[in-house]
């Protein structure tokens, strides 16, 4: 049993290697830019919002939903209803935005332009342990526990933050943090935008994010769900749009949770990774971090 499983593991390593990675490196040749976050971080909200407004500006003739967004800004891998097989084409009117969680590896993303979603690490986790355990049930425990957990928690984070701080140090890059885009959703936009070289139309933003809404899309997902994933949507725990705000990771996490949270960033956070997290309004000093204001 235990060797057909090693045979199984080395032949999807082997088929990823030399079948699929050089087909990921060929789309990333061709991509605008691509979209990077550590899961939980938004992306949803802001892919949704997004292929809205390219939707409409592009023409494409259909008014995206939670399975057709990712017909407009689909993943950088090749899922047969989310990757780039699906991508509805039609450029140059429609610019190819690939959407990743994957960590830095120089090999796959080139040298294209890198529009970086970052988010309080206090929220990402909370979202993150109901993403794990009521979502994709792949974790049991308490938030506690998943805090030091090497695959989803703290750890992943940490070092998926100081990767990506020092990949962006030498590349053409926007970040952008979902505390901004909950302040002020049609600056935080239209930079983004900026940075893809597309027009900013104000009328045609105000519409894509109406669309945008979370209890629109709450009410999406819950009709719909979200392709490829098997959950229970009549728990509202387990949706994407599970929340939905900024700073609410008191609801869920002690005192004393908290503040591991915030101490095992500030020993683990590269300075460009202290400085990549500042854009969220967290400040990292050398032994602890505080929040502006």
């Amino acid at each position: 049993m235990m060797a057909n499983q090693n045979i199984k593991s080395l032949l999807r390593a082997v088929r990823r290697r030399y079948w699929h990675e050089p087909q990921l490196r060929a789309a990333a040749t061709r991509a605008d830019a691509i979209l990077v976050s550590f899961p939980k971080s938004g992306r949803t909200w802001l892919r949704y919002l997004l292929s809205c407004y390219l939707a409409e500006l592009a023409e494409l003739g259909f008014q995206p939903d939670l399975a057709s967004t990712f017909r407009v800004l689909p993943n950088f891998d090749r899922s047969r209803h989310r990757g780039i097989n699906g991508f509805a084409g039609k450029r140059p009117q429609l610019p190819l935005i690939l959407v990743s969680h994957l960590p830095f590896n120089e090999r796959m993303f080139l040298q294209r332009p890198i529009i970086f979603l970052v988010r309080d690490p206090r929220d990402v986790i909370v979202s993150a342990y109901f993403h794990a355990t009521r979502h994709k049930r792949v974790f049991e425990g308490s938030i506690g526990a998943f805090l030091d957990n090497s695959t989803y928690g703290l750890p992943a984070l940490i070092a998926f933050t100081n990767g990506w701080a020092e990949a962006l140090s030498t590349r053409e890059h926007l970040v952008r943090s979902y505390e901004d885009l909950h302040s002020d959703t049609q600056s935080a936009v239209a930079g983004i935008l900026d940075f893809l070289n597309i027009a900013v139309e104000p009328a045609l933003l105000q519409r894509a994010i109406a669309l945008a809404q979370f209890d629109k899309m709450r009410a999406r997902e819950q009709e719909q769900g979200i392709p490829d994933h098997d959950y229970d949507r009549g728990d509202t725990q387990s949706l994407r749009m599970r929340s939905g705000k900024a700073h609410a990771y008191g609801n869920v996490m002690s005192p004393a949770e908290v503040a591991h949270v915030l101490d095992a960033c500030a020993e683990g956070l590269t300075q460009l990774g202290r400085s990549l997290l500042a854009a969220t309004g967290v400040e990292l000093g050398a032994t602890a971090m505080q929040v502006r204001g």
